[in-house]
């Protein structure tokens, strides 16, 4: 919802993610055409809701830029998106071009995003969905079987999933992305760092059913990182990044501090 809000937004002219609308579910389409269609609000619950979505898609847009400039980077590299979601890369990015795109996701996520971009134009060169149950399933065999090549230079994007991840899940998966990439590839992280505001938000998406399992310092994941082998080149929370990028998302990103990008190369 975030992406698709931003998109298009005239104060937000060098974000494009054309794809986000599509790949929503019809409810969140429909919140969408609100949210456009209605500048004007009646009372305080709507009010507050259509602050938080749109200072929401000013972020979302923030961290989308960075991480779209680290895929940008490593032109070339196999793409491995961890938890993919609805995201929308392999449709609208074409640095892909001669790409093949791994999206590792639940399957159940995989059928119904697989119906929907049915109607977008894949860019990448191959899109392969690695359907994996992370509490079951083994993520290295899964991409194994898949045909992703550990000698190959591999990007992997891990957005918006640490953070409900507990500490050995996290280590897990380092360790499999660890065995698979070959030297210089790069791990983009999306994670949370300690903060008030973490607290206050932890019971309420715990009663959403999405705890928050883990949070780090930059010093407590560079460390983490290097004991798999990835050494971190760029760190930068959301707010920053926004401040970087615009005047505009630098006053709606500003109370993102505690989300942080981090970009780490293997060894």
């Amino acid at each position: 919802m975030g992406r698709a809000l931003a998109n298009g937004d005239p104060m937000l002219p060098m974000f494009s993610d054309p794809t986000a609308f599509t790949l929503l579910p019809v409810e969140a389409r429909l919140r969408v055409e609100r949210l456009r269609s209605e500048p004007a609000v009646k009372g305080l619950k709507e009010a507050i809701e259509r602050g938080y979505l749109l200072r929401q898609a000013k972020i979302m847009a923030a961290r989308t830029l960075a991480i779209d400039d680290a895929i940008r980077a490593v032109p070339g590299a196999q793409l491995v998106i961890l938890g993919a979601g609805l995201d929308g890369r392999a449709w609208r990015m074409p640095e892909l071009s001669d790409v093949t795109v791994f999206e590792v996701d639940h399957p159940d996520s995989q059928r119904e995003k697989r119906k929907r971009v049915a109607a977008l134009g894949q860019v990448a060169r191959e899109v392969r969905f690695v359907p994996i149950d992370f509490a079951r399933d083994d993520l290295g065999q899964g991409l194994a079987a898949a045909g992703h090549d550990p000698k190959r230079v591999t990007t992997w994007v891990w957005e918006g999933v640490v953070m409900y991840l507990t500490r050995n899940a996290i280590e897990t998966s380092l360790a499999v992305l660890a065995a698979r990439s070959a030297a210089s590839s790069q791990l983009i992280v999306l994670y949370h760092s300690p903060a008030l505001l973490l607290l206050l938000l932890g019971p309420i998406v715990r009663w959403l059913g999405e705890p928050l399992r883990s949070a780090f310092s930059p010093r407590g994941l560079r460390s983490l990182l290097a004991k798999y082998d990835f050494e971190i080149v760029r760190d930068q929370s959301v707010a920053e990044i926004g401040r970087e990028i615009s005047v505009e998302l630098a006053a709606s990103t500003n109370v993102a501090q505690h989300l942080r990008i981090a970009v780490a190369k293997r060894r």
